[in-house]
């Protein structure tokens, strides 16, 4: 060894910090709703026959309503690790520096203390398992599975893929305005909806945020909301609608967007909510997976509307 260093033990720092973080908001603020069977079935009124006027004592016929069903199947997450008998007894306890964020995904990340091995391994599964599901919310496709690289079909679609050009304010790659949000509002209204949460990237966080200072100045563009957090506010025709920045979305010059969600037709349809599991054990390891079946539903993507293709 080195002279002058054969009798000084190495101490590790306790705290491990995983570079790789990210917030996961939309997970914690879409109701999760318990779903029966392996599909996620609903019905809506597609039109509607309509009142009418009519003179004194005339003739009454009735006018009818066409209502469709819609179905989603339910998709099946997983995150699978394992740790081996000598790892479980040798390693030490550790603190895993921001591994739990606060505040509905929104606050500043707290640490974890996992005491061995084997529960640091399911600390870190899990929030895998978390950051999946936040991608797939945002940018999940049925057709391609192109956030897990797995097999098509075996994700859910995601706000990108359910919203579509519904109710869309296509920039065509130019900055976006304060009057994008009235237009994108409006669209949505005039089709029934009340958006009540917004979502985007970081870079569009970031020009709102120079848009409204520049507008009203001196006072404050972000205000604290009731779900504890302080964030964006826009004051529209439909009321306030708080602004969520997402980590899984693009930033990218021309692919920027900001979508306006009708929350009463959002929702998570859970069958399995996360549990853990012990998978066999065929040598000196203990295998584990964690899963979650559901799938993510816009029930009605014209409720709801967005902002794309906005430039830098």
């Amino acid at each position: 060894g080195t002279a002058g260093y054969a009798m000084i033990p190495v101490y590790v720092d306790p705290k491990i910090v995983d570079t790789t973080r990210k917030y996961t908001p939309i997970v914690e603020l879409i109701p999760r709703v318990t779903n029966q069977g392996m599909y996620a079935d609903w019905n809506m009124i597609v039109s509607k026959g309509g009142a009418f006027t009519a003179a004194e004592d005339a003739s009454l016929s009735e006018t009818s309503t066409t209502y469709d069903r819609y179905s989603k199947p339910i998709k099946f997450l997983y995150s699978v690790g394992r740790v081996t008998g000598p790892s479980i007894a040798a390693q030490p306890s550790y603190i895993l520096a921001g591994m739990q964020p606060g505040n509905g995904a929104i606050g500043p990340f707290g640490d974890q203390s996992a005491s061995n091995a084997l529960q640091q391994e399911v600390l870190v599964k899990t929030r895998e398992l978390r950051e999946l599901e936040e991608n797939l919310i945002v940018n999940g496709n049925s057709s391609t599975s192109g956030i897990t690289g797995n097999p098509d079909g075996t994700e859910f679609d995601g706000i990108i893929t359910q919203m579509g050009a519904t109710n869309t304010v296509d920039k065509n790659t130019s900055a976006l305005g304060l009057g994008d949000i009235t237009t994108a509002i409006q669209y949505a209204f005039d089709d029934g909806g009340r958006p009540n949460l917004a979502v985007c990237s970081s870079g569009v966080y970031g020009d709102l945020l120079n848009l409204l200072t520049q507008k009203i100045g001196y006072l404050k563009a972000e205000a604290q909301v009731f779900w504890g957090f302080t964030t964006i506010v826009l004051h529209t025709m439909v009321g306030s609608i708080p602004v969520i920045p997402s980590m899984f979305m693009s930033n990218a010059s021309g692919s920027k967007a900001i979508y306006f969600l009708d929350m009463s037709v959002v929702e998570m349809r859970v069958l399995q909510d996360m549990m853990y599991q012990e998978l066999a054990q065929t040598n000196d390891s203990r295998k584990f997976m964690l899963k979650i079946y559901e799938t993510f539903l816009i029930k009605n993507p014209a409720f709801c509307s967005s902002i794309t293709e906005i430039s830098a």
